[in-house]
């Protein structure tokens, strides 16, 4: 028994949804009819036109099949069937149980227009039908009423929970929309951080090896010492390179769940990740590619969040990079101040200038720029940790980029 209701179960929730009512509706319709001929049956030798009046209750319950398609049709089907009966004073009537839920559909279903006339309706068919022989008690029309009422009263309350239902629906949809729009905003934010490190780390790094090439073919075939000197920086370069971005590389695969324990031999060493604190490694970096650079620290240095320390520090290799590429020979300062609530980044070469591929200098201090993404990708950092920035060239000749980020 158990597994054949479930197996009923099963096939009545795999209906399309209008057809899986109009088989409820059905198994309704013929309860209702068994129920109401069962209850005639006892007042066999009372009811007059046996015959008729079974058919009239009979024909008072089908039309429930349809009552959800159209609810205001059907109930006043339902209604005709019981108008004649109780006209043709048949004796026993059963209670209007068919015509009672065709009224409470149209109370959750209808409009308010066809709530409102059907209400009035049904009172005036009542107050008719009590004026028939054979509705001699007051007891006959107050059941009729409370019926009714009954019947109003669930399918106000059942109007009111799917109208809550809806709502709960439209606000799940929208929190879900809104959510979808916020996870698409972090991918795309996730997206620019990760080019912006891929910039940076490639930029500097291939800045490095163009110049130490450059070097090297310039010192072969006279000078070969110092020739293979700038041949291993160039490979000392890659190879730093490489391990920068097998570090960005190794979040972006744990980030996809891979495990940080796996001990394959795919996994490499990871490099610690970019801060202030491995600054002079860098800066040794430029002064071995043969450009001058001084360094200046003040203030005592405080512990910064980490990407305040990643954004400083990106900054100033951005900055020594550009030098190098675009004011080859150039002698460049780098000035760290340490204030009480900010953090203050100069850096400033004394070069004739960084010439046409930097003369956007103030639409890159705004995030944009005619050229390259160096500059652009400062700014964008810059701006995500709510700093300024100021890049352009100076009036002694060179050109500066200077950057204000706050502590915390």
């Amino acid at each position: 028994m158990t597994s054949r209701t479930t197996r009923l179960s099963s096939w009545l929730s795999g209906l399309p949804p209008r057809r899986r009512e109009r088989v409820e509706d059905g198994t309704l319709a013929v309860a209702l009819a068994v129920v109401n001929v069962a209850s005639l049956l006892p007042y066999h030798a009372q009811v007059q036109r046996f015959w008729l009046a079974l058919f009239l209750v009979i024909a008072q319950a089908l039309p429930l099949t349809w009552r959800r398609s159209w609810p205001i049709t059907m109930t006043g089907l339902m209604g005709i069937p019981r108008f004649i009966y109780d006209l043709l004073s048949v004796g026993y009537a059963p209670l209007p149980l068919p015509s009672a839920i065709g009224f409470a559909t149209i109370m959750e279903r209808s409009p308010r227009l066809g709530r409102w006339i059907t209400a009035i309706a049904a009172l005036i068919v009542i107050a008719v039908s009590q004026a028939f022989p054979g509705h001699n008690e007051p007891y006959d029309g107050i059941i009729a009423v409370l019926t009714f009422a009954a019947a109003w009263t669930v399918g106000t309350l059942s109007r009111a929970r799917r109208a809550a239902l809806a709502a709960q629906e439209r606000r799940a949809d929208v929190a879900e929309a809104r959510a979808d729009e916020r996870a698409a905003r972090a991918a795309a934010a996730e997206r620019m951080r990760i080019a912006r490190e891929l910039h940076d780390v490639v930029a500097h790094h291939v800045s490095l090896v163009a110049v130490q090439a450059e070097a090297a073919a310039s010192l072969l075939p006279g000078r070969p010492a110092e020739a293979a000197g700038s041949v291993d920086l160039i490979g000392q370069t890659a190879r730093q390179a490489m391990t920068e971005l097998r570090r960005l590389l190794g979040v972006l695969r744990d980030a996809e769940g891979s495990n940080p324990q796996d001990p394959s031999p795919q996994r490499s060493p990871l490099a610690p990740a970019p801060s202030l604190s491995r600054l002079g490694d860098v800066l040794a970096q430029v002064r071995s590619a043969g450009m001058p650079v001084e360094f200046r620290a003040s203030g005592p240095a405080p512990a910064l969040s980490p990407s305040i320390d990643l954004t400083a520090f990106r900054i100033v290799q951005e900055a020594l990079t550009n030098s190098m590429r675009h004011a080859p020979g150039t002698t460049v300062r780098v000035e760290i101040a340490y204030e009480e609530a900010h953090l203050t980044i100069r850096v400033l070469d004394t070069g004739p200038g960084l010439g046409p591929a930097l003369a956007g200098a103030g639409s890159l201090a705004n995030g944009a720029g005619a050229r390259g993404y160096g500059l652009a990708g400062i700014a964008e950092r810059v701006a995500s940790c709510g700093g300024t920035l100021a890049v352009g060239p100076r009036e002694a000749g060179g050109f500066s980029v200077t950057a204000r980020l706050p502590m915390r």
